[in-house]
């Protein structure tokens, strides 16, 4: 009775506010209903959310899992429901197999087509997780078609045609878009996509040549095994009447068909001309494009290769015309032996030159970034300044012998080892004072200009690779240009380097005084050359937006004087056509402007 009550209330207000008209539905919202919808409006977002947790997003890894199951499910149908329509043994001997696989397989295909309408989609970087738009998203593709098409309960004709027809579920094969999704994501993802363009291409080809192989099989059974030279022989001959026997056969045929590489027995009717004929369309036309495929793909994993050679003969060239001696020219082979076998050979900021900054930030910070944290001077800096100098390391690769640095010299670059060993070295190039080995740095002080320091910026030993030697090199103009934005981390660096130098001894601090208004003039001269160049970038903004004014002004100003041309044009014809009126105009008392006849005209 109380919910009877309700409903009769509710009815009653209802046409009520129908009566009153927009008033009247204002004046019968109560507390009670707003909060109701309240309620049921956070129920529905509630819901919303729920089913949020149950989209897709096509780069999960679980996505690409259930892409595998499928592509399986699909191959299942490609190649054994294919095999089973033609071949009658394999399909009578193991029929129960076969049923407890072919409805496995429809399973996956319906399992799989909800959870296409639940894979989201990006939509300017985001994931799109409305269910109307993915689900109408998908059902304008022609993959949707597709699928329906595959879950078709087709097999139900085996109902007057017996289970050993699986020529009805042919319509499985449809789900073919399922499988190369699976594949392309496969080469996005592998370390050896090369490679597995190959093996996807000898996949088609299997694929090819066994329903080739099938088909021969069909049309034999057709004519009759036996009937004539080309088809398949008698099965009741020895070597031709077991499964295995008849299969292999089948398959060489089809190879050497499609290949057109054998001698096979000519076609003796109409229907066998007409598929041979066929088999060598398909042939030239689909192998020939194969081959060339896996030719580019031959070619494409040797590019690398061949590109590096064509640089050694290019050095060669050149030393060769030079005369460069034996030695020389021996060094310079190895080194480059050497890059190739540690696959040092790829230019980096050549391979990353078609990512955007931040990509290519955070790949250097992920590769560079503990090394340079190994630095002394480096070890307390901001994070900013350590992004903006990972970003501008070099690598360099010196061969066993080389000095990287002599006593003396100006330090215009620190140097940190990733792998090899450096030997402090003497003067005559043997007694070794130390050993360097990787993660070590040097030249860190040198490229600082730190006042008082006795020995300038310039090095103070000799540093020489005992064997190949793999550094990165971090220059001393890259270093100022990071710490210009950072000018605490800037201050920071010099008091470590001060504190490096006074435990060491090589710091003078009386001459701090002196070296004091040199410094400052270089910073500033720093400086205003900084200040320079933006102000060069500023004018030259600024003379480009007043050159495009201008060409606006004068587009503005061209049309205004047309305009007013025709003004002038329409006023004189109007003129012109009220002197050849009637009569003279004249105004009246009453306001009126009246012809010289009498009759009034309104102004």
């Amino acid at each position: 009775m109380a919910v009877s009550g309700s409903l009769i209330l509710v009815f009653v207000r209802t046409v009520r506010s129908k009566d009153d008209g927009p008033a009247g539905r204002e004046r019968s919202v109560s507390p009670q209903s707003v909060s109701e919808d309240q309620l049921g409006g956070g129920n529905r977002e509630s819901r919303e959310k729920k089913w949020d947790l149950f989209v897709v997003s096509p780069s999960d890894d679980v996505y690409y899992r259930w892409l595998f199951v499928i592509a399986l499910a699909v191959l299942y149908n490609w190649f054994l429901v294919v095999a089973r329509a033609c071949f009658d043994e394999l399909q009578v001997s193991n029929y129960i197999c076969w049923l407890v696989l072919d409805y496995l397989s429809d399973a996956l295909y319906i399992t799989d087509t909800c959870v296409r309408l639940r894979t989201g989609f990006l939509e300017q970087g985001l994931l799109v997780k409305d269910h109307a738009k993915l689900r109408d998203s998908y059902i304008r593709t022609l993959q949707f078609k597709l699928d329906l098409l595959s879950i078709l309960p087709t097999d139900l004709g085996y109902i007057s045609t017996g289970i050993h027809t699986p020529q009805l579920r042919f319509n499985r094969l449809l789900r073919f878009p399922r499988m190369f999704e699976f594949f392309d994501r496969t080469e996005t993802r592998t370390n050896y996509p090369n490679i597995f363009r190959i093996c996807n291409l000898v996949l088609y080809i299997l694929v090819i040549i066994h329903w080739n192989a099938c088909i021969f099989y069909a049309i034999s059974k057709s004519l009759g095994f036996g009937s004539d030279t080309w088809v398949f022989p008698n099965i009741s001959k020895p070597g031709y009447s077991t499964l295995t026997q008849s299969y292999v056969y089948c398959l060489y045929w089809s190879t050497l068909t499609l290949t057109t590489i054998g001698e096979m027995p000519p076609p003796v009717r109409d229907e066998e001309y007409v598929f041979v004929v066929f088999d060598f369309l398909v042939g030239v036309l689909i192998f020939a494009t194969i081959v060339g495929n896996v030719g580019s793909m031959i070619a494409n994993m040797n590019a690398t290769r061949a590109e590096f050679q064509a640089r050694i003969d290019a050095i060669k060239h050149y030393m060769h015309f030079r005369k460069v001696s034996r030695e020389l020219e021996t060094r310079v082979i190895k080194w480059f032996d050497y890059l190739w076998t540690n696959k040092k050979a790829v230019d980096e900021q050549e391979v990353l030159k078609n990512l955007p900054n931040k990509l290519r930030a955070e790949i250097a910070i992920n590769v560079h970034l503990e090394t340079l944290k190994k630095v002394r001077i480096f070890q307390d800096c901001e994070a900013g300044l350590l992004v903006e100098l990972v970003l501008k390391l070099r690598p360099q690769v010196f061969s066993p012998g080389d000095y990287i640095c002599r006593k003396g010299d100006i330090g215009k670059e620190m140097y940190i080892i990733k792998e090899g060993k450096l030997a402090v070295v003497a003067d005559d190039g043997v007694t070794q004072y130390a050993l360097l080995t990787a993660g070590s740095c040097f030249g860190e002080i040198s490229i600082l200009n730190i006042k008082g320091s006795k020995m300038g910026n310039r090095r103070t030993a000799n540093i020489r690779s005992l064997g190949y030697s793999d550094l990165f090199c971090l220059s001393k103009d890259d270093l100022m240009e990071a710490v210009t934005e950072y000018p605490d981390a800037k201050t920071v660096l010099e008091e470590r380097g001060r504190e490096i130098l006074m435990k060491e001894g090589l710091l003078d601090e009386n001459a701090q005084s002196g070296g004091l208004q040199k410094e400052d003039t270089e910073e500033k001269v720093e400086r205003l050359e900084s200040s320079l160049d933006t102000l060069q970038t500023r004018f030259a903004r600024l003379l480009s937006e007043y050159t495009h004014t201008q060409q606006r002004l004068k587009q503005r100003v061209t049309l205004l004087e047309h305009f007013l041309n025709q003004t002038d044009c329409c006023a004189e014809a109007n003129v012109n056509d009220m002197d050849e009126g009637a009569g003279t105009v004249t105004e009246n008392d009453s306001g009126f402007v009246a012809h010289t006849d009498g009759s009034p005209i309104r102004l």
